[in-house]
């Protein structure tokens, strides 16, 4: 025979509560242990024009939707690990470039970084049509990290081979989030 409890708050012996109920169904989640929290999303808002090829731009989302535990830092454009909140995360890069003028080979590789160093990249291939004058791409680079306290996490592209100038466009975002039970 099965048992039926009803409740609308789970608190713990001190007091905490847990999870809440609406009553209609609809269960919240209190405890950092089970969200995942923290967590961040930001954005360009505008295109960035006259980026120098043969550099690494590290990319200026600027604009949160956002940020669980106000890590994430919106002038220096980096999530920073808050202290006791060091595990695993999942990050996302969405991003997008065009090369506004010039010619040549061109490459671009975007990357997630770890306290500047870069931890993992995606390269869109070279070619002498690659990368045709206004002509978007945009890519996703994920990664799940293992990050500590203090630790940083920002977003470049590296552009080389081409010359002219090129645009980094509205809407490439930088997000993660903590993993829980990882």
């Amino acid at each position: 025979m099965a048992s039926i409890i009803k409740a609308n708050e789970l608190q713990d012996f001190g007091g905490n509560s847990i999870i809440t109920s609406d009553g209609a169904g609809v269960v919240t989640p209190n405890a950092n242990g089970i969200k995942n929290v923290p967590a961040w999303s930001a954005y360009i808002p505008s295109n960035v024009t006259g980026q120098s090829w043969n550099s690494t731009i590290v990319l200026s989302c600027s604009t949160e939707i956002f940020d669980t535990d106000s890590a994430y830092n919106n002038s220096l454009y980096r999530f920073v690990v808050p202290s006791g909140e060091a595990g695993k995360y999942f990050v996302n890069l969405y991003a997008g470039a065009k090369s506004e003028s010039g010619g040549g080979m061109r490459t671009l590789i975007f990357n997630i970084r770890v306290n500047g160093s870069n931890e993992i990249s995606y390269q869109r291939a070279s070619g002498s049509d690659f990368m045709e004058n206004n002509q978007d791409q945009k890519h996703t680079v994920s990664a799940v990290l293992n990050l500590s306290a203090a630790d940083y996490v920002d977003a470049t592209i590296y552009a080389f081979g081409g010359s002219g100038s090129l645009t980094i466009l509205a809407g490439t975002t930088l997000s993660g989030y903590k993993i829980i039970g990882a």
